[in-house]
C-alpha cells in the first residue's frame, strides 16, 4: 500500500452547529469547529449525487443497508492504496473507506467504527438474521482481550455468525446486547466461525469501548457550506487575485489562461476574470477527451466571452500507438504527442514572444507539484511562463469557490470521476477504466480493442489487459503477485520491428586514420529521400547526400548512414563516438517515425524546424547544436 504523503496542511474542521464541513478552525456562524482526522494528503472533495447512490449501493450489498442518510453533506478524501480508495466523511465523522479491490475488480465498503454504529444502529442481535449481513456477535467474556490487548477475534469466542460470511470479507463485531466493538476482516467464513472450535475468526482493524451512534440532522446543502465558509474563502480569492494582478504586471507576455476542462483550470479561469481583461483561452484537444468536456470547453468559451484559441491533436495517439506501445505511467509519450506538442504549436502561431499563462496546478495533488514554484518554465513547451493561483488550495477550495460563483464545471464530475483529462491516461486508477466501461462504453470498447491487439502481437494474455498491466514497465509488488497468482505473463515476446534500434555491430576500435570509429546496423532498409526530406540529419552536424547514403560532419567527427540500415561514425575518442552514434540513431528514428507532435519546435531557438504536411523539418539554418534531439518523443520513450 502507498504511504501518506503530507503535501500542505490538514485543512479539514466541521461545524458540530451548522452540520458542514470548513476549512479552518473557526465556522462562518462564529463557532469554533472540530478538526477531521483524515489521512494524508487530504485533499477533499464533495461527494456528488453518483457518489452517494454508488457508496449507498455497495453498502446495501455488504450489509443490506445504505451507509449515508438522505440529506447529509457527504465529503470524500483520496487515500493512498494501490488503487483506488476514498475515506467517507459525514457529520464530521469518518464512517469507512470504500475501495477498488484489484482482483476481484469489485468496490468494497470497510467500515470504521462510527460507520459501524450507523449500519447495525437500534438493531436487536435477535432479529440480525435476514435483516443485516456481515455480521459476527461474541461472548462478552473476550470483550477485554480485544479491546485492551488488541487480540484477533478467535473462533472459540463466536457465539454467532451471519452464515454468508466469506473468508476475507469486511465484517462488524457485535456484544450480545448489539454493541459494536471492532470492524475487520474475516479470516475463516462464516459457517466456519459457528463450527470450528480453534483458529482466528477475525482480524480487528479497528477496535474501541462501545458508544452510542449520534446521528445529527440532515437537510444542508453546499450553499450552507458556502456560507460558513465564505470569509476563509474571501482571503483566499484575494491572495490569488494579488497574486495574478503581480504576475501579469511583471512579465511583459500576452496573457492566456491555460483551460484543461477541469475543475482547478475553471477555478484559475474564473480569478483571472475576475481581475483582468484583456487575456484568452487555451485549449489543447488531446484527441482523447471525453465528450462531456469537448461540450464544457465551447460552453465556457461562451459564458466567459474572451477568445477561445483551440488546437487539436487528431488521431495523433491512434497513429502513435503502434510506435510506442500502450503508453504507461513511466513513459508518458501521450503527453508529448497529443498535448504539450499542440500546445506548443499553439503558441508558436499565436504568440511572437510567447505567452504568460495561468494554470491549474495544486500543491495537494501530487509531491512533484508540492515541490514545483508557483512561476516556473516547462522545458518541454519553451514558449510559455506557466503561473498558479492556486498552488495552496484543496480540491474542497476549489469547489465550494465554484459553487459560490457558479461557474460551469464539467458534468463528467457528476458521473463518478474525481479528476479530468484524457479518458484513457495510465495515470488513472484501474477503477477508472471498469468506471469508463459503465459511462462511456464504446470508449472503452475502442481502447480495449487496441490493447488486445496489442497484447495478441506481443505475446500476451487478454487478463494483462483486464488488469490494467498496460499501464505499466515497472510493475508494482501488489500487480506482480497478482500475476503470479493468475499465471499472467508480463514480458512480451519481442520487441515492435517498427522501434528502429540501432546495434553497433563491431564495438569501438581504433581507426586507421586516427581517433575511434565504430559501425552499427538497425537492422532493416532506411529510407535516405526521406532523411533528406526531413532534415533530422542537419541537427548531428552538416548533412550531405548521395544515392544511397548519407553524411554527417559535426567537428572532427563524421558518419555515415545507408539505405541498407548500416552506420559508421568515427570521433577523437570512444566517449566522443559514442554520442555521435547515440545521435545518428535517434535522428534517423526522428526522420522515420515523427509523429508530428511539435515539441522540437518550441525548443528550436533559431526558428530553425518547421512543421511541413503533419512532420517536422529542420531547415538548413540549423546550427547544430542538437538540442531538438533529446527532447523528442522518439528518443525519451523508445
Amino acid at each position: 500500500m502507498s504511504r501518506p504523503a503530507y503535501l500542505g496542511k490538514m485543512l479539514l474542521h466541521w461545524c458540530e452547529a451548522c452540520n458542514v464541513p470548513v476549512l479552518g478552525k473557526k465556522c462562518g456562524c462564529g463557532k469554533k469547529t472540530q478538526k477531521v482526522e483524515v489521512t494524508p494528503p487530504g485533499d477533499i472533495r464533495p461527494a456528488f449525487d453518483y457518489d452517494i447512490k454508488r457508496i449507498n449501493t455497495i453498502s446495501e450489498k455488504q450489509f443490506n443497508v445504505p451507509l449515508i442518510p438522505e440529506g447529509h453533506l457527504t465529503v470524500l478524501n483520496k487515500a493512498p492504496y494501490d488503487d483506488r480508495m476514498d475515506e467517507i466523511i459525514v457529520d464530521g465523522k469518518v464512517l469507512a473507506s470504500i475501495r477498488f479491490e484489484i482482483e476481484s475488480c469489485e468496490w468494497v465498503i470497510l467500515p470504521r467504527l462510527e460507520g459501524a454504529r450507523r449500519l447495525f444502529h437500534g438493531r436487536d442481535p435477535e432479529s440480525l438474521s435476514g435483516n443485516l449481513k456481515k455480521w459476527v456477535i461474541i461472548d462478552e467474556g473476550v470483550v477485554p482481550f480485544i479491546l485492551e490487548k488488541g487480540a484477533s477475534v478467535l473462533a472459540p469466542g463466536v457465539l454467532d455468525a451471519d452464515p454468508g460470511i466469506r473468508k476475507d470479507d469486511e465484517v462488524v463485531v457485535l456484544t450480545p446486547t448489539g454493541d459494536v466493538i471492532c470492524c475487520g476482516r474475516a479470516r475463516m467464513a462464516g459457517q466456519e466461525m459457528r463450527d470450528e472450535k480453534r483458529g482466528n475468526a477475525v482480524k480487528p482493524r479497528w477496535s474501541e469501548a462501545p458508544a452510542e451512534a449520534k446521528i445529527p440532522a440532515g437537510g444542508q446543502s453546499w450553499d450552507d457550506a458556502v456560507r460558513a465558509n465564505e470569509k476563509l474563502l474571501d482571503a483566499m480569492i484575494e491572495e490569488s487575485h494579488t497574486f495574478i494582478r503581480n504576475v501579469a504586471g511583471s512579465i511583459d507576455k500576452k496573457v492566456s489562461v491555460s483551460y484543461s476542462g477541469g475543475k482547478d483550470s475553471l477555478a484559475v479561469l474564473q480569478l483571472v476574470d475576475e481581475v483582468l481583461e484583456d487575456y484568452e483561452i487555451l485549449f489543447a484537444d488531446t484527441g482523447i477527451e471525453f465528450p462531456e468536456t469537448l461540450e464544457n470547453v465551447r460552453e465556457v468559451g461562451t459564458y466567459y466571452g474572451k477568445p477561445l484559441k483551440i488546437t487539436s491533436a487528431g488521431d495523433a495517439f491512434w497513429d502513435s500507438i503502434g510506435v510506442f506501445g500502450p503508453p504507461t505511467m513511466d513513459t508518458r509519450w501521450c503527453c508529448k504527442i497529443c498535448k504539450l506538442g499542440p500546445i506548443v504549436r499553439l503558441i508558436d502561431e499565436n504568440y511572437e514572444n510567447g505567452c504568460l499563462s495561468f494554470i491549474g496546478q495544486r500543491q495537494y495533488e501530487s509531491h512533484a507539484r508540492a515541490m514545483s514554484k508557483k512561476v516556473w518554465k516547462n522545458p518541454w513547451v519553451g514558449n510559455q511562463v506557466g503561473a498558479t493561483p492556486i498552488q495552496e488550495w484543496t480540491a474542497l477550495h476549489i469547489w465550494l469557490y465554484l459553487f459560490r460563483t457558479k461557474a460551469p464545471y464539467n458534468p463528467a464530475y457528476e458521473k463518478g470521476y474525481d479528476r479530468m483529462g484524457c479518458w484513457l491516461c495510465p495515470s488513472s486508477s484501474l477503477a477508472d477504466f471498469f468506471q469508463l466501461e459503465e459511462s462511456h462504453p464504446e470508449l472503452a470498447e475502442k481502447l480495449n480493442f487496441h490493447l488486445l491487439a496489442y497484447a495478441e502481437r506481443m505475446g500476451l494474455s487478454p487478463e494483462w489487459v483486464k488488469y490494467g498491466l498496460w499501464r505499466y514497465k515497472r510493475y508494482p509488488k501488489v500487480l506482480m503477485e497478482l500475476a503470479e497468482k493468475k499465471g499472467i505473463k508480463l514480458l512480451p515476446k519481442q520487441a515492435t520491428p517498427e522501434e528502429l534500434h540501432l546495434e553497433v555491430t563491431t564495438g569501438y576500435r581504433p581507426c586507421k586514420v586516427g581517433g575511434i570509429s565504430a559501425d552499427g546496423s538497425f537492422g532493416q532498409a532506411v529510407d535516405i529521400e526521406s532523411l533528406k526530406e526531413s532534415g533530422m540529419l542537419n541537427a548531428v552536424g552538416k548533412a550531405s547526400y548521395i544515392e544511397g547514403a548519407a553524411s554527417v560532419a559535426a567537428g572532427e567527427s563524421r558518419a555515415q548512414v545507408f539505405a541498407s540500415g548500416n552506420v559508421n561514425g568515427r570521433s577523437e575518442n570512444e566517449k566522443l563516438v559514442k554520442k555521435l552514434m547515440r545521435k545518428m540513431e535517434l535522428s534517423v528514428r526522428r526522420a522515420i517515425l515523427c509523429q508530428g507532435c511539435g515539441i522540437c519546435v518550441g525548443h528550436c531557438e533559431h526558428g530553425s524546424i518547421k512543421m511541413k504536411a503533419g512532420r517536422a523539418e529542420i531547415k538548413d539554418t540549423c546550427t547544430h547544436c542538437g538540442n531538438c534531439i533529446e527532447v523528442c518523443p522518439l528518443a525519451k520513450f523508445m
